[in-house]
């Protein structure tokens, strides 16, 4: 089913701005998707001539979503996701890939973009048996997120929180650090971090070269940190092997594993980490 949220956190905050440049749009439209518009097209573009890869990174990327979410539903239990910053619907979204595994998994996504969470609450539909919730919050008020999660989740019940593609967002890793800090601090023994970064472990000058581009025009600022850097945002919980890691490296299906020798790394690092 979907649940409802309270008023204050239903209402879309500001129209759709078509004019900049989004993240969850660009992302979509790397994806294959249909959601974006002709500046965000032109913005992933132009990022692509500097760093071709970079559509690879995305599809890797929702790799490591349907395994680290298969994982969690599956082999460890987990029953609820608080999935923030959600990004546009495609296919193998967090509840699906969580329903399969247990069709009465509980999910809420979080995200301030006014198309995601239209798509969202038109598309993403739940099992019978589970749930899903939409949340107009920002990442930079984890308070505000888990007042309002907790009409869907059971915060006294182990959670798996995910975080891909937004902590990079956060230029002050001070605040970023602080703010998971929160999150976590706020849900039991045996819930679970997932984050996904991009790195300048990978490709480095490209990278520097498409964070510069799109600072200087994207609607949100957009940082690349090391792997060490990414490590830190795990501090205090059990990084599951193989730690943070390039997405193909995190535990790849026996289908995604290539001859030995023959991976390529993406300039996006990864990691799922459980709270003892």
């Amino acid at each position: 089913m979907n649940e409802p949220v309270p008023n204050d956190a239903r209402d879309l905050r500001s129209p759709v701005d078509s004019t900049l440049p989004h993240s969850a749009r660009v992302w979509n439209y790397w994806l294959g998707g249909k959601d974006h518009y002709a500046v965000d097209r032109k913005a992933g573009d132009e990022m692509l001539a500097m760093a071709p890869a970079l559509v690879r990174s995305a599809r890797e990327d929702r790799l490591f979503l349907i395994r680290s979410v298969q994982l969690l539903a599956g082999e460890l239990g987990i029953r609820q996701f608080l999935d923030i910053g959600t990004g546009l619907p495609t296919a193998d979204n967090t509840h699906e890939v969580a329903q399969r595994a247990a069709p009465d998994a509980r999910v809420v996504y979080v995200d301030n973009d006014p198309l995601v969470l239209a798509h969202a609450r038109a598309l993403l539909t739940s099992t019978p048996e589970g749930a899903t919730a939409y949340i107009d919050a920002d990442v930079h008020d984890p308070q505000e997120i888990l007042r309002i999660a907790a009409h869907t989740l059971d915060l006294t019940r182990p959670v798996a929180v995910t975080m891909l593609g937004i902590v990079n967002h956060m230029p002050d890793i001070e605040e970023a650090r602080a703010v998971i800090r929160r999150l976590m601090d706020a849900v039991p023994s045996g819930s679970y971090l997932v984050i996904s970064h991009p790195t300048t472990e990978v490709d480095t000058e490209a990278m520097r070269q498409v964070a510069d581009h799109w600072n200087s025009r994207g609607s949100s600022p957009l940082v690349i940190r090391s792997a060490a850097e990414v490590e830190t945002l795990f501090d205090g919980l059990e990084l599951l092997e193989p730690g943070v890691v390039s997405c193909p490296r995190w535990r790849p299906a026996p289908a995604e594993t290539p001859q030995v020798g023959t991976r390529v790394d993406v300039a996006h690092y990864c990691g799922v980490a459980r709270k003892p």
